[in-house]
């Protein structure tokens, strides 16, 4: 097919074109300056989403994968009009321009919120806890909306927590748990502050097997249709269990400050049986142990 990724420059747009021209489509990324580093194989096409009038393009595309947003929970708050008008209007605004049979939208766990079944199902009523969240349930509206209306088939993937590395590009967010404890670990930082007792459990998901997701829901954005799914690593780790791995991996200490805790959830963990036993999906790579080697040797390879 012929696809067009927004994001595909980002962590894990290029971790999803390196997969698709793997498998053999025609990729184009949208990205706003055509210097940005894309995959090899991936076609730079210039264009902002907040500017509806420079998304045009040199013929149809079968398929579009959305995966550019603000994703930055505690940033929401400062400014959460931002987020909806990049995640919301931005969303908006590639359809109307992308008038493609196939669409795959790049959602998050965050719009579950907090619920109190685990693991999550995707037949958990959302409740997002943050404009982050919100914003990007609202944008999983207008698409599936927008496949109502008969105009494209679309799949909405919520991720739980992508990490580690393809290609030896470094998880460019700081303020995630594992590269702060790898920050930590590379001298870069004196401690790695954690709220409580670490005893909080969360999902990893490497990125690449994110990414082989995206191209299964690819192949299942059958016109007319729609579904969405959870995208999890299958089993989660506490904030401890992470800072141990770290230190075993890297073979250095990872001192922990203790910050009082935090109103949040002792588990979160998705419930991935449904893009399972659908697209015969599964991870692959998401080992903790192999999450952060890879996600360590990028960080020294990127001089860190």
């Amino acid at each position: 097919m012929r696809v067009l990724v927004t994001g595909a420059a980002g962590y894990v747009g290029y971790a999803v074109g390196r997969r698709l021209v793997a498998a053999g489509h025609e990729v184009a990324g949208l990205v706003r300056d055509a210097a940005r580093d894309l995959p090899p194989g991936v076609r730079p096409v210039v264009g902002d989403l907040l500017d509806a009038a420079s998304l045009t393009f040199d013929g149809p595309f079968d398929a579009v994968v959305h995966l550019a947003a603000l994703t930055r929970v505690r940033e929401s708050f400062t400014d959460p009009l931002r987020y909806f008008e990049v995640n919301v209007q931005g969303t908006v605004n590639l359809l109307r321009a992308v008038p493609a049979p196939r669409v795959v939208y790049g959602s998050t766990a965050a719009v579950y919120g907090t619920p109190p079944v685990q693991p999550v199902p995707e037949t958990q009523p959302p409740a997002p806890a943050s404009p982050y969240g919100a914003s990007k349930l609202a944008a999983e509206e207008v698409v599936r909306y927008h496949a109502r209306t008969g105009a494209a088939g679309a799949v909405v993937l919520r991720t739980f927590n992508a990490a580690g590395s393809v290609a030896g590009r470094p998880d460019p967010d700081p303020t995630r748990l594992i590269p702060r404890a790898l920050a930590v670990a590379a001298g870069h930082a004196p401690h790695l502050e954690v709220n409580g007792d670490g005893s909080a459990i969360r999902e990893y998901l490497h990125v690449d097997d994110l990414a082989a997701a995206h191209v299964a829901a690819l192949d299942a954005a059958r016109p007319g249709g729609e579904a969405v799914y959870n995208v999890g690593g299958g089993s989660g780790a506490s904030v401890a269990e992470v800072v141990a791995t770290v230190e075993e991996v890297t073979g250095r200490p990872v001192p922990v400050l203790r910050r009082p805790p935090r109103p949040e959830p002792p588990l979160l963990v998705g419930d991935s049986a449904a893009i399972r036993r659908d697209l015969g999906w599964r991870p692959g790579r998401s080992a903790l142990p192999e999450i952060i080697e890879g996600a360590w040797r990028a960080l020294l390879r990127s001089g860190g």
